[in-house]
């Protein structure tokens, strides 16, 4: 989706319109792009973050329960007692909060730093019984932060991102990496659009644990859907069994 910029009550009504859409189709799991509530108007998040998430807890919460699907909320500028994290939250098929993930390596080409405070744990959570992370954007980068979660069973990688055009380039082999090197699915979705100061790159994807793309959509916006065979991911441990002949112990 594009993404209005610095204005929640814009994208609160297109996401919701999109939401919708995709549920029409009965997913199993739907997934939103980063700050997808404001953008990258950061100077102004004291003004337009959500305090404690509330509204978008709310918001996602009764969409996620009226249609009976787990939804991967992307994540958005919640403010909290210390400061605003950039924070991705995760609901089950009840609407209920079971992930909540704050971004843990901040941007600084982007100033990220400057306005938010980075998280200190870990992203994972369970949907439908299936082990699952979530990270965002800047993450993807650091392959030992994926890997932290890999080895604690995670079989579905979920990215959301606002990734520029520019690196387009660099989103696809990062996420082509990140799925073969750890034998699992990675689900990303990155927002379309402009803001004042990029243009991002879309190319939301589903990769499998060969590194084969699912799906991926253009730089539009778009829905796009794929289906995720878990059996091949724990095949694939089996068959190249890469967790246990890690040794770890030499790493550092």
């Amino acid at each position: 989706m594009d993404i209005a910029f610095g204005n929640p009550e814009a994208n609160y009504s297109a996401a919701e319109l999109k939401i919708r859409e995709a549920a029409a189709e009965a997913p199993d799991c739907l997934i939103l792009p980063e700050l997808w509530t404001t953008g990258y108007d950061l100077t102004r998040l004291t003004d337009i973050a959500d305090t404690d998430g509330g509204i978008t807890k709310n918001f996602i919460s009764s969409l996620a329960k009226e249609y009976g699907i787990n939804i991967v909320a992307g994540s958005i500028a919640k403010m909290n007692s210390d400061g605003i994290t950039n924070t991705m939250l995760v609901f089950n098929r009840k609407g209920e909060l079971i992930g909540e993930y704050s971004k843990l390596h901040l941007f600084g080409l982007m100033e990220e730093h400057l306005y938010l405070q980075p998280g200190e744990s870990k992203g994972l959570f369970t949907l439908d019984g299936v082990s699952s992370a979530g990270v965002i954007c800047y993450d993807i980068r650091f392959p030992e932060w994926i890997r932290a979660h890999m080895t604690q069973g995670a079989e579905v990688l979920f990215v959301s991102a606002e990734w520029p055009l520019p690196r387009l380039s660099h989103w696809r082999a990062l996420l082509i990496s990140r799925a073969i090197e750890n034998q699992c699915y990675v689900v990303a979705c990155n927002r379309t659009g402009t803001d004042p100061a990029n243009t991002f790159a879309g190319h939301s994807m589903i990769i499998d644990p060969w590194g084969e793309i699912v799906c991926e959509a253009s730089e539009s916006e778009a829905i796009v859907s794929g289906e995720l065979d878990l059996d091949k991911v724990r095949s694939i441990r089996q068959q190249i069994p890469i967790f246990l002949d890690r040794r770890p112990h030499l790493y550092m």
